[in-house]
């Protein structure tokens, strides 16, 4: 007898098959009930004008595109049973959980600088509740998709990923989201440390600086941390498994 399933649990379709994704340096074998795609910090701060990536003055003229193809990434990953996982990025109203200025992050982290260097912004920039907080619309959680909270870039520092992932026997996550060269690629660092295949799909991700930074962030994942693959490359293998229903 299998059991009932929890008050607000939404159980995914679970399928025990494996796909190959094309993917560089190599082609990547994946089971669908060990992977998870990581949804990393796609709020109105990274993606959305006026948000705080564009009041600090950088070009977020290609966020649009960013947000349609993980959207088809999404749809094809739920389709197929693959647990989504969101990462959210930001600190308490009062900043107390960013760092003082005995933190590195308060002296690096340019939302921080933009407050400080433009006091009207304070409290707006980056702070739960706020909407430059908030997960753009376009890409809204759905049932059965998780949350994660992070308060630097790595969505593994002082959070409960490693525990939330490793409770649903996941060894495997494919990465998309904002910026390439900063929190997706500090995170997939982590995760290559803790043990997990990681796969950036190269076209949900964007940059943070000139064009030249997502080739180079594309290159360390290849070359170093795990592999580097596309959206439709992605769709194409999950679409190869069906889930068998749930019991």
């Amino acid at each position: 007898m299998s059991a009932l399933p929890a008050a607000g649990h939404v159980p995914r379709p679970q399928t025990r098959e494996s796909v190959t994704l094309p993917a560089r340096p190599e082609p990547l074998s994946l089971k669908l009930h060990e992977t998870a795609v990581v949804v990393v910090d796609m709020q109105n701060a990274y993606a959305t004008p006026g948000g705080y990536v564009d009041l600090a003055g950088f070009d977020i003229s290609g966020a649009a595109g960013t947000i349609g193809a993980i959207g088809r990434a999404l749809s094809a990953a739920r389709d197929a049973g693959v647990l989504v996982v969101y990462l959210q990025n930001g600190w308490d109203k009062d900043y107390l959980d960013a760092g003082g200025p005995g933190s590195p992050n308060w002296h690096k982290s340019n939302a921080l600088k933009t407050m400080r260097r433009r006091p009207e912004l304070a409290g707006t920039l980056l702070a739960k509740g706020t909407w430059d907080y908030a997960i753009v619309d376009a890409l809204q959680p759905r049932p059965g998709d998780l949350l994660v909270p992070k308060t630097r870039y790595s969505g593994f520092f002082n959070s409960t990923l490693d525990s939330t992932l490793r409770a649903r026997g996941i060894r495997n996550l494919v990465f998309v989201g904002i910026a390439t060269n900063v929190c997706v690629e500090s995170t997939l660092r982590d995760a290559f440390h803790l043990e997990y295949f990681a796969v950036m799909l190269e076209d949900a991700t964007h940059q943070l600086g000139p064009a030249f930074i997502q080739e180079a962030a594309a290159y360390n994942v290849e070359t170093f941390f795990g592999w580097v693959s596309t959206v439709a490359d992605f769709c194409g293998a999950v679409s190869q498994a069906a889930p068998s229903p749930s019991i």
